[in-house]
């Protein structure tokens, strides 16, 4: 590895190797990582400090660290510090295996807040004092400025906040990258905010670069490895139909004159479901389309080289190997339509009310009502988290929900009388959608809510089971504002922990 990208002089008598960086950071301390889905972050600091984590337990002693991030990240950093039992607390979105089983045993603490508070909410001192920042770019320039790599999040705040500051400089990352990014640094905390000037989401209202105090920075690691490149399933059935559902109701909001004809800026989560929905906006005859999302995955880079898609803002990237080396191919082109923004900006709720956004995103289960799980499996057991869906859904022009209608072979219906677990309640969210069809709550009161979902979502096996329920709940009911019957509202699940099914 040569030192041709870290062109400041007095950094580059900080080069240091990552198990002296590691070395840096002490027990207890609040580090704050730079990564946004498996993006963007650091390497080979996090490996490091997992070995020297493991290396001190042996001796009987304890460390651990509190853990931000911008959101989830790969097995080189969630995964190696929760195997050597490394964080005490992770917040605010994860994925890893290793993380989520210590979540759900009780032995890591983990912390679910929409993506939008995280970098205010430590502004606000909530969490205390940043220790240590661990940052990846892609270069640092002469005058110490530093070139973000395929993720922002939340590096802004925390090469602000953080006492002391380890850099990785990543040479896997295109070189081409610099110019694709847009960091604003006119925000302030209340009451001195003051309004962010963005109207269109191509707008540009930042600088291509982060600042940092260079004596801040303690350590600068050379690096040389890939994101994390997770490729996509192929798109099965199920996600078809849900494309088609979806994109058949954006034509007839069109008709009705309800939405333009390129639509309003697009906000996708991460996954198979949401990238179907892309491949098939790429086959709809609509044109001119723009985004304003959390992540680019495929189906994006696919509709900009189309032409289908005009634009795309974004804080982080989720790409397949193939697509990571297309986009590295064609850097030049994806930097005059793609622009990366810090967390705080990709996700604000402000701006996505403004943009008028159309949310769409996956869950685990929806009620009759229309309220939303995408978090918890039964109740308790945490998936992922809640990421930056609430920040879209309940500020977008609409609020999108999509789903297979069951799921592990029949036995569990995405579709319960009531929810486990709540994170997007009734009031707003929008549209349901799994492969049976679509559900347009707007303007329906609760009753009518229930009638659509069964009706237009519910899978065929399970139908009668929910029609039962909510008739009886019609008629038994406390109350039939929004009837249930309280004994039974949650024992599908409980049927489902005692004998693995939810059928009656």
């Amino acid at each position: 590895m040569s030192v041709e990208r870290i062109l400041n002089a007095h950094l580059r008598e900080r080069i240091v190797s990552a198990e002296q960086a590691a070395a840096l950071i002490q027990p207890g301390e609040t580090v704050a990582m730079s990564g946004f889905t498996g993006s963007g972050y650091p390497k080979a600091v996090p490996m490091a400090l997992a070995q020297r984590i493991e290396q001190v337990q042996a001796e009987g002693r304890p460390f651990q660290i509190q853990l931000l991030t911008g959101a989830s990240t790969a097995p080189e950093l969630d995964g190696a510090l929760a195997k050597a039992n490394g964080i005490a607390m992770r917040m605010p979105f994860q994925s890893d295996p290793d993380a989520r089983n210590r979540i759900n045993n009780g032995t890591l603490d983990y912390i679910d807040i929409h993506l939008s508070h995280v970098a205010q909410h430590v502004w606000f001192g909530f969490y205390g004092e940043i220790d240590t920042a661990v940052i990846e770019v892609s270069a640092i320039r002469e005058d110490g400025a530093l070139v973000p790599s395929t993720s922002i999040g939340n590096n802004k705040t925390w090469l602000d906040l953080a006492r002391k500051v380890i850099i990785e400089v990543n040479e896997w990352q295109p070189d081409g990258i610099e110019g694709m990014h847009d960091i604003y640094y006119g925000t302030a905390l209340p009451p001195h905010r003051k309004p962010i000037p963005l109207v269109s989401a191509n707008d540009r209202i930042g600088q291509t670069t982060l600042k940092v105090d260079p004596d801040k920075i303690v350590a600068v690691v050379r690096t040389n490895g890939p994101d994390r490149n997770s490729p996509f399933k192929p798109i099965d059935e199920d996600s078809k139909l849900i494309a088609g559902h979806l994109i058949e109701f954006f034509k007839h909001e069109v008709a009705k004159g309800r939405l333009p004809a390129n639509l309003l800026p697009l906000q996708s989560g991460v996954g198979n479901i949401p990238n179907a929905v892309l491949a098939g906006l790429a086959e709809s005859g609509l044109r001119g389309l723009t985004a304003f999302t959390e992540v680019i995955q495929d189906g994006m880079l696919d509709l900009l080289k189309s032409g289908v898609l005009d634009y795309a803002s974004c804080t982080g990237f989720a790409l397949s190997p193939e697509a990571n080396e297309e986009f590295k191919r064609n850097i030049a082109f994806y930097r005059e339509r793609i622009i990366m923004r810090t967390q705080e900006m990709s996700n604000h709720p402000e701006l996505v009310r403004r943009l008028g956004c159309i949310g769409m995103n996956g869950m685990i289960e929806v009620d009759l009502y229309g309220n939303v799980n995408s978090t918890h499996v039964m109740g308790s057991r945490i998936m992922n988290g809640i990421g930056g869906s609430g920040d879209f859904t309940r500020n977008g022009f609409l609020s999108t929900f999509l789903s297979p209608s069951t799921v592990k072979g029949g036995s569990i219906s995405s579709i319960v009388p009531m929810v486990s677990h709540v994170d997007h309640t009734e009031h707003d969210v929008s549209i349901i959608v799994t492969e049976q069809g679509l559900a347009d709550l707007r303007g329906l009161p609760p009753r009518a809510r229930a009638r659509k979902v069964i009706d237009n979502c519910a899978h065929p096996h399970y139908r009668d089971q929910l029609n039962d329920y909510f008739d009886r709940a019609c008629r038994d009911s406390y109350g039939k504002h929004t009837p249930h019957l309280l004994p039974e509202a949650l024992s599908w699940h409980q049927r489902y922990i005692d004998t693995g099914s939810m059928k009656g």
